[in-house]
């Protein structure tokens, strides 16, 4: 055992000591005494001094539970290092005077889409929760104090009806979307779903049931009529399992924050929506603009298409693997402005060629503030400033962080 002094907070949410080692659950000022746990890791057995930062953890799950890793550090702390990530972030681009907003938060209790671990036991009971930190294990999640009470309320009755499937032998999955029309559920089972398993699917009470073997495409188990999402005042029937903000008021904050980035408004505006899913942000663009929207996904292309038919065709939908196929720079020079929300992965190929056009404003929605700062140091290379850097948390007590960053040559 050694007596490891934590000096900061990693990108992670772990604590960090003096020379390096990885703590979880320990804080900046705080002395632990810990064991080995892996290369550059240790265990903390004993706090030989606390921060007065430490808070006591609102959920009784917390610690085996991998939904949160920061319910430990009190509010005020932990809000400061939430919007710190981004300015890090900009500061490591070369961007160290952007204006940073406050940080945009969801409170507890807001989110309304949950990927759970399924599995059944030996005795025939099925258990429902999120995994243990960085393990397989099951942790069962009531009470919780992240998910929306529409998604908890459902999970026993969910529970007890999955016992009887047949498709499931032993492990699987339920992704969970709260939509405007009620929960929509997508599972995953190791067996093929049996005419039982559907008629049992379609007792849950859910506008629509999806299921899936495994990792192949989902397919409609059940269905009484087609569940919908508004964005942009416009109903969409989004693919089962499909892409959702992870909290209303993170939706919003993203959604104002794009908003307000755009150029001053002129007849003919044309914008393009990058990875645009099923139209989160490509329908409130419309009210502003005509809009492009590229992605790869062909059910969110077919959805986000049918709901641009109700207001005239403002927005234009096609399917684009824009990791592979980005739009090239003379395709980016007619437009007024881009948005682009990729993955966790960033957009090192749309970046450079954006960097080549002559495009003049690009707002860039980040969920990951390294590859964030990549790729703002390749628009700061061609000429690109930081008009406006919105920190957004809707997955709180994690160290999970959303931006919006306007920028304009």
């Amino acid at each position: 055992m050694t007596a490891l002094r934590i000096t900061g907070l990693g990108a992670g949410g772990d604590g960090i000591a003096e020379d390096g080692t990885f703590v979880p659950f320990a804080l900046p000022g705080e002395v632990v005494e810990a064991e080995a746990a892996g290369k550059g890791r240790a265990k903390a057995l004993r706090w030989l001094t606390e921060s007065p930062d430490r808070a006591a953890p609102p959920c009784p799950r917390f610690g085996p539970c991998g939904g949160c890793t920061l319910q430990h550090l009190a509010e005020p702390a932990y809000l400061a290092w939430k919007r710190g990530l981004l300015v890090e972030a900009l500061e490591r681009a070369g961007c160290a005077d952007a204006p940073v907003a406050p940080l945009a938060v969801s409170p507890p209790n807001s989110r309304r889409r949950a990927d759970l671990g399924v599995v059944r036991e030996r005795d025939g009971t099925v258990r429902l929760g999120f995994h243990t930190r960085g393990g397989r294990e099951l942790v069962d999640i009531s009470p919780c104090r992240i998910l929306r009470p529409e998604l908890l309320h459902l999970l026993p009755r969910l529970a007890e009806l999955l016992r009887g499937l047949q498709a499931l032998r032993g492990e699987g999955s339920a992704v969970l979307n709260l939509l405007d029309t009620g929960p929509d559920l997508l599972l995953r089972t190791d067996a093929a779903l049996t005419p039982r398993d559907r008629q049992l699917l379609g007792t849950l009470g859910l506008r629509r049931v999806a299921w899936a073997l495994r990792d192949a495409l989902p397919e409609t188990a059940a269905m009484t009529e087609a569940p919908h999402m508004t964005f942009g005042g416009v109903a969409v029937t989004p693919p089962a399992g499909g892409f959702l903000q992870a909290t209303a008021e993170g939706e919003a904050a993203i959604t104002a924050a794009v908003l307000a980035g755009l150029p001053k408004p002129k007849k003919g505006m044309l914008v393009a929506d990058l990875y645009a899913g099923a139209g989160t942000l490509s329908l409130p663009l419309a009210q502003h603009a005509r809009v492009l929207a590229y992605e790869g996904s062909a059910d969110a292309v077919a959805a986000l298409d049918a709901a641009s038919r109700k207001i005239g065709q403002r927005v234009k939908a096609e399917k684009r693997d824009l990791a592979n196929r980005p739009l090239l720079a003379r395709e980016l020079d007619a437009l007024d402005a881009a948005v682009l929300d990729p993955p966790y992965a960033g957009a090192a190929e749309q970046v450079a060629q954006i960097a080549r056009s002559k495009l003049r404003r690009v707002i860039y929605v980040s969920c990951n503030p390294a590859a964030l700062t990549r790729d703002l140091r390749v628009l700061r290379g061609a000429g690109f400033a930081v008009q406006a850097a919105t920190p957004v948390d809707q997955f709180r007590w994690t160290a999970h962080l959303e931006s919006v960053i306007a920028l304009a040559r």
